[in-house]
């Protein structure tokens, strides 16, 4: 048994809250950089330009990529042989979410009460998800989710019958829907089986994985490149004024799900597609 303190834990997501918001992952650079070169368009490769201008900016002024900083989305590993002594860890968490965002002047965007809408002023409660796995190390995973992609997210609960051109239909029925207000080029998380929040919970992990690596699943992954080559078709481009960099990477997680079912979350992540993860 290893027994860590919830001050480690703290220390941690206050700099990864930080950290995430001021520089995108090297697979999502490289992505942006790589649509730069490629994208036909004269006004889309100029707005990819300053996108990339931008995260120069950022790096160099120690700012954030963007405005919206998001609400604290984590994924948390804890091993079975892990004793965490301190505090509550879900107040830990938040601990750090509040630090973090506090010291590292990020904007706060957190309403208490959804109806009421008073801001919490310190961008806290994260939304977190845990999972009990084997080993006694605590892996933190922080996703800042901005809220003009999120609120294009979809889910559909389709039947069996519809199929996998049924689950591409859905997809594409998203992205298209969001158009311009998702603030491509997007990353496009897709969660396929399990049930009505299974989807979506995958949906969301989806964004974090590396944009270069496909599913490990062979004809996933065939549907992951049809998906962004469909998607890439559609015109709608960087910043939504045409292009051919719509979406720059398609990621499809996958569960087990009931014999009546096929739900399928699409998740939608803008350019700053921001993640970071740490093991303690």
């Amino acid at each position: 048994m290893r027994t860590i303190h919830t001050d480690e834990i703290i220390k941690n997501v206050r700099e990864m809250c930080i950290e995430a918001n001021l520089h995108l992952s090297g697979d999502m650079e490289e992505a942006i950089r790589t649509a730069k070169e490629t994208e036909t368009g004269q006004l889309g490769r100029q707005i990819l330009g300053q996108l990339c201008e931008n995260m120069e900016i950022a790096k160099i002024d120690e700012i954030p990529i963007c405005q919206d900083t998001g609400m604290a989305i984590f994924f948390v590993k804890i091993g079975q042989d892990l004793h965490i002594e301190g505090m509550n860890l879900t107040d830990a968490i938040n601990e750090g979410v509040r630090q973090g965002y506090t010291d590292g002047y990020l904007r706060k965007s957190v309403v208490g009460d959804p109806l009421l809408r008073e801001n919490t002023k310190d961008n806290t409660p994260a939304i977190i998800h845990y999972d009990i796995v084997p080993g006694d190390r605590l892996e933190l995973l922080i996703a800042p989710k901005g809220f003009g992609s999120e609120n294009m997210s979809r889910i559909f609960m389709l039947k069996p019958a519809d199929g996998e051109e049924g689950v591409k239909e859905a997809v594409l029925q998203a992205v298209s829907d969001a158009g311009p207000n998702a603030c491509p080029p997007v990353v496009v998380g897709v969660g396929i089986g399990g049930d009505f929040e299974k989807a979506a919970i995958m949906a969301k992990k989806a964004l974090t994985r590396n944009v270069k690596e496909g599913s490990p699943l062979p004809h996933i992954r065939r549907m992951e490149q049809e998906l962004l080559e469909k998607i890439n078709q559609t015109g709608i481009g960087p910043g939504g004024l045409g292009g051919r960099t719509t979406a720059l990477a398609v990621n499809i997680e996958t569960y087990a799900t009931h014999i009546a079912g096929l739900p399928v979350a699409v998740n939608m992540c803008c350019h700053v597609n921001r993640h970071v993860s740490r093991i303690i």
